[in-house]
């Protein structure tokens, strides 16, 4: 069986499937206040697209999904699809990214797929008020509660912390502290430009080193190790139960142990986060292309995955300024 393969020797199989660029919540690092053009639902890959790409990707050594939006549980039947995709044999494990405001009551049914492994919370502050500042919507409540479910239940917990100077740097060691009894991981994210505006001008950079400083000046931490494609630099803190991450993803470094592609929610794939995107794969399916057609299309198309975030930004038509909701958060 052919592997995905890119020109420099790294075998994909990992894919970032975005459900939908959809969301209930307006968060400022994400998208401006009046929410972004949302596409037509007919532009979106249906459900029966979706499963189809997955298989092909399996078939050439595609072995972890995840699943993204927008917020992925705003489109209708998530949890029928979440069923379909658990019966891809070649699939090892299925991972939802979301912000926590409409699963809690799904969670019981996430368990018993076994596919599912981990859930990522994006959860940007433990203060209300601060929380709604972020995301301009006041759902902290429902977000909280979902935390406290995900915390109990078998599912692994990741909680995702954009790091956004201005807002929520003070937060950081209170989130560090939440690991000391709760077996989760705390990853912290370096803020990108993908907000719908482009980069912010910022008074302060919060970036990898300067997060670590942060948590350092007041935790004694140790390094985890971690797998070499791992998108975070994990540590733990003495005889805490949980850990905790900083991912690199504005400095990207690294990239070089990258085994991941995206494909938004329109079907478009990338190779890197920071491309503009590399082909349309929903229009290449509803022009009759066979599986057989679209194996060979991602085998090509992978070749041309670029080395590096700082290339594949160079190569762009246009400045980095799209929505995280439409890219696939």
């Amino acid at each position: 069986m052919h592997k995905l393969t890119d020109s420099f020797g790294r075998q994909i199989k990992y894919v970032r499937l975005a459900i939908t660029d959809r969301c209930n919540l307006r968060c400022q690092y994400c998208m401006p206040a009046q929410g972004i053009d949302i596409v037509p639902r007919k532009e979106l890959l249906t459900y029966k697209e979706m499963y189809r790409i997955i298989r092909v990707l399996t078939e050439l050594g595609v072995s972890k999904v995840r699943l993204t939006g927008g917020e992925p549980f705003v489109r209708k039947d998530l949890i029928g699809f979440l069923e379909m995709l658990s019966y891809n044999d070649l699939l090892d494990t299925i991972n939802i990214t979301t912000n926590g405001a409409l699963i809690s009551k799904h969670i019981q049914t996430l368990e018993n797929l076994k596919k599912i492994k981990n859930i990522n919370l994006s959860m940007d502050s433990l203060q209300a008020d601060k929380f709604h500042k972020i995301t301009r919507r006041d759902v902290f409540p429902e977000v909280y509660k979902t935390f406290e479910l995900l915390e109990k239940s078998s599912l692994h917990l990741k909680l995702n912390v954009v790091v956004q100077s201005g807002f929520n740097t003070d937060e950081i060691n209170d989130f560090v502290q939440l690991t000391q009894d709760k077996d989760i991981a705390v990853r912290f994210i370096e803020e990108m430009p993908f907000n719908g505006n482009g980069q912010r001008n910022l008074q302060e950079t919060w970036n990898f080193n300067r997060i670590l400083q942060e948590i350092t000046s007041e935790y004694e931490i140790t390094e985890v190790p971690s797998k070499k494609s791992s998108t975070s630099k994990n540590y733990q803190v003495k005889n805490y139960v949980g850990t905790i991450g900083i991912i690199p993803a504005f400095t990207r470094t690294i990239c070089n142990d990258c085994d991941r592609i995206r494909i938004t929610s329109t079907g478009m794939l990338k190779n890197c986060l920071f491309d503009d995107g590399v082909f349309s794969i929903r229009d290449f399916l509803r022009n009759g292309a066979s599986n057989e057609d679209l194996k060979l299309l991602f085998l090509k198309l992978v070749k041309e995955k670029p080395k590096n975030g700082f290339i594949a930004e160079a190569n762009r038509k246009g400045n980095v300024s799209e929505s995280m909701s439409t890219i696939g958060g």
